[in-house]
C-alpha cells in the first residue's frame, strides 16, 4: 500500500503461498499467489466446524479484531466472537483478504514477478481481469493448503455473499450451510453504472497517471476519495441520511487538514453530510489501492451467477446438499429484496433446503455490518439450527 504522501508502508500479515499459482477464468497462470488470512476459535479434531466469513468490496481480513492500519473495531466484531452469533467458542472461523485485494493478498500493488529486477514494480492495471470465481477458487485453495476441506458454513454481505453464493455453486460438496447477505446472484445495470462512475472519478485524478502513480510517489487521492464518497452514498438509505444529518450545517469548517476533498472557501458553509462524505472519502484512502478498487468492483460487475443458463438459477444450484438462509432488509436499494426473493424462488425451484428473511430496516445496505438485532438472531438461530442437523451440537 502507498500513502498520500508517497510513503510505503510495509505490513506483515498472517498468509500462505499458493507456488504454483491459479488458473485464472481469464486463461492467465497467476503464481505465485499469495493469501492473507486470519483465523478465531480453535479447529475441532475432525475440522468440521470451521465457518468462512467473505468480506465485502472494502473489507479485509480483519473481521473481529482491531485493524492494524485504521485502529478501529473489527468490522463484524459485533458479531464474530465469544458468546456472539458466530461464536467462536464453538466455531473455528477463517476470514480472507480476496485475491485482488491490497491487505496482504496478491492483487494490483504487489510487485510483479520478474526476471533481472531486484525491485519488480507492483502489477497495476496489468494485473489480469479476475472474477468472484477466480477469488471463491483461490479462497478453496488456501483451505486446501490449511487442510481444511469441508466447511460448516459460509457467511457474507454485498460482495461477501456473492462470494457466498458462488462458494455454493461451485463447491457444493464442500459447504454444508450457506448464509448470503443483502447480496444478489448479478450485478444489476445500476450497480454496474455506480461503479462506472467510481472508476472514471479515479481516472479523472491528476495523479493517476495511467494507474502507475506510485512512480510519481503519489496515489490519486482524490478520485479514489470521490470514488469512496459516490459508493458510500449507496449503501445509506434516505431515511438514515435524513435521520443522522437532515439539513444540518457545521458550525466549524473543515480547514485545509481536511486531505485531499477540503471545501472550496467559494462555497461558504458546509452541510453536515458532505462533511461525513469527505471524512469517508479522505480516510478511505490511507487503507486502500486505487488499482484494487478498480479490480475489484469490475469482477463484481461480471458477476452473473445464471449467466450460462439465461438467467436461470435453478441448474446452478440443482440437487445442492447445501442448506441457505437468504437475508435481505427492507431499505437496500443497492441489493433489493426484490433480488433476494428471486434467489430464493430459484433455490425453491432447485429443491433446495431455503429459508428467506427481510429485516425491516431503515438503515439500507450497510444494515448488515450495523446495530440490526434482528440479524444478529437470524445468524445465531441458522447456525444453531445448522449446527444440530450437522450433529456438532
Amino acid at each position: 500500500m502507498t500513502q498520500p504522501d508517497g510513503d510505503t508502508l510495509t505490513m506483515e500479515h498472517q498468509h500462505l503461498v499458493l507456488d504454483d499459482g491459479l488458473v485464472l477464468e481469464c486463461g492467465v497462470t497467476l503464481a505465485p499467489v499469495q493469501i492473507a488470512y486470519r483465523t478465531y476459535g480453535t479447529l475441532s479434531p475432525t475440522r468440521d466446524n470451521v465457518v468462512l466469513i467473505c468480506h465485502a468490496l472494502t473489507g479485509d481480513q480483519y473481521v473481529a479484531e482491531t485493524h492494524p492500519l485504521t485502529g478501529k473495531p473489527g468490522w463484524w466484531s459485533r458479531l464474530v466472537g465469544p458468546g456472539r452469533p458466530v461464536d467462536t467458542d464453538r466455531y473455528y472461523v477463517v476470514c480472507m483478504n480476496v485475491l485482488g485485494g491490497c491487505m496482504g493478498t496478491t492483487g494490483p500493488s504487489t510487485p510483479r514477478p520478474a526476471s533481472g529486477q531486484a525491485s519488480p514494480e507492483p502489477w497495476g492495471t496489468d494485473f489480469p481481469p479476475i472474477t468472484i470465481a477466480d477469488m471463491v477458487h483461490a479462497q478453496a485453495r488456501a483451505l486446501d493448503a490449511m487442510g481444511i476441506g469441508r466447511l460448516f458454513a459460509v457467511i457474507g454481505g454485498s460482495m461477501g455473499g456473492m462470494l457466498v453464493l458462488q462458494w455454493a455453486a461451485s463447491y457444493p460438496e464442500r459447504v454444508f450451510a450457506a448464509l448470503p447477505i443483502a447480496t444478489s446472484p448479478f450485478h444489476s445495470a445500476q450497480n454496474i453504472a455506480f461503479n462506472e462512475v467510481s472508476r472514471q472519478a479515479i481516472f479523472a485524478d491528476p495523479d493517476w497517471n495511467g494507474g502507475r502513480y506510485w512512480a510519481r510517489g503519489a496515489i490519486p487521492a482524490r478520485g479514489l476519495a470521490v470514488a469512496r464518497m459516490m459508493a458510500h452514498i449507496t449503501y445509506l438509505s434516505e431515511d438514515a441520511l435524513t435521520r443522522k444529518f437532515g439539513r444540518r450545517v457545521r458550525q466549524d469548517p473543515v480547514g485545509p487538514a481536511a486531505g485531499p476533498l477540503a471545501p472550496a472557501p467559494l462555497f461558504g458553509e458546509m452541510f453536515e453530510v458532505e462533511s461525513y462524505l469527505r471524512h469517508q472519502g479522505s480516510s478511505f484512502v490511507r487503507r486502500f489501492d486505487a488499482n484494487s478498487y478498480l479490480t475489484i468492483t469490475r469482477a463484481m460487475d461480471y458477476f452473473d451467477l445464471g449467466a450460462e443458463h439465461d438467467g436461470d438459477l435453478a441448474p446452478v444450484f440443482a440437487g445442492t446438499p447445501t442448506r441457505f438462509c437468504v437475508v435481505s432488509f427492507s431499505s437496500d436499494w443497492l441489493f433489493p429484496t426484490s433480488q433476494a426473493r428471486f434467489l430464493a424462488r430459484a433455490l425453491n425451484s432447485a429443491a433446495a433446503n431455503v429459508s428467506f428473511v427481510e429485516i425491516d430496516s431503515d438503515k439500507g445496505h450497510d444494515a448488515f455490518l450495523l446495530d440490526e438485532p434482528d440479524l444478529d438472531r437470524t445468524v445465531r438461530g441458522f447456525l444453531s439450527g445448522a449446527a444440530e442437523h450437522a450433529g456438532l451440537i
